[in-house]
């Protein structure tokens, strides 16, 4: 069965925050066999998107023609304070995080999910210059000013841009399994364990 991945992206997203997953789920795809994901970006018109520093991308989809995401990304970066004066691109998120089966917001992500309401009573965290900004955003969500990402079950949210990676091999595992998460890992040569296996490791006795 082919899932498909749907990233969010806008003007200011922060690269790492989008491209990371993009390249995690994409490569974890095709280790998994048959291109087992199906990775996208949409934004809210299918235009030139400048991201940080400068980079311009070229979405996939627009609003209004993307497919429904099984997985959807949420990045962040300084634009999300832009996206959630956007009743449109709300509007949007909100329907498909509804839709999706799983929902990954990697940095300010979360401001969009707690603006939307869907981090009451969940553990969440976001980049450490933003806590302020989660808390008055979901005033009820357990922050988690340490944790580099949580998963709540159908959210899954991570802290500020590399965190964001960490959190997708997580995604993988759950997935695919921790073998499919390990072999994406050595294949980009990133330095990630199966939290399992490194938690036995510290825990058995010398």
């Amino acid at each position: 069965m082919t899932r498909t991945v749907g990233i969010l992206v806008f003007d200011g997203v922060e690269i790492l925050d989008f491209c990371g997953p993009y390249e995690v789920f994409s490569v974890a795809g095709g280790t998994a066999g048959n291109d087992a994901l199906a990775v996208y970006t949409v934004a809210e018109n299918r235009v030139a998107t400048r991201a940080a520093n400068g980079l311009v991308v070229h979405p996939d989809y627009a609003f209004d023609d993307c497919p429904t995401a099984d997985l959807l990304v949420l990045p962040g970066g300084r634009g999300t304070r832009a996206v959630i004066e956007n009743d449109a691109a709300m509007s949007w998120i909100g329907r498909a995080c509804e839709g999706a089966g799983l929902v990954l917001s990697v940095c300010t992500g979360a401001l969009l999910l707690g603006k939307l309401g869907l981090l009451e009573g969940l553990d969440a965290t976001t980049h450490h210059g933003a806590f302020a900004e989660l808390r008055r955003a979901a005033p009820n969500a357990n922050v988690h000013e340490g944790a580099r990402y949580l998963d709540n079950g159908k959210f899954v949210v991570a802290a500020g841009v590399a965190a964001g990676i960490d959190a997708s091999f997580h995604v993988v595992a759950r997935l695919f399994g921790e073998e499919t998460a390990t072999r994406t890992a050595r294949h980009i040569e990133y330095p990630w364990e199966y939290p399992g296996k490194r938690e036995s490791t510290q825990t058995a006795p010398a």
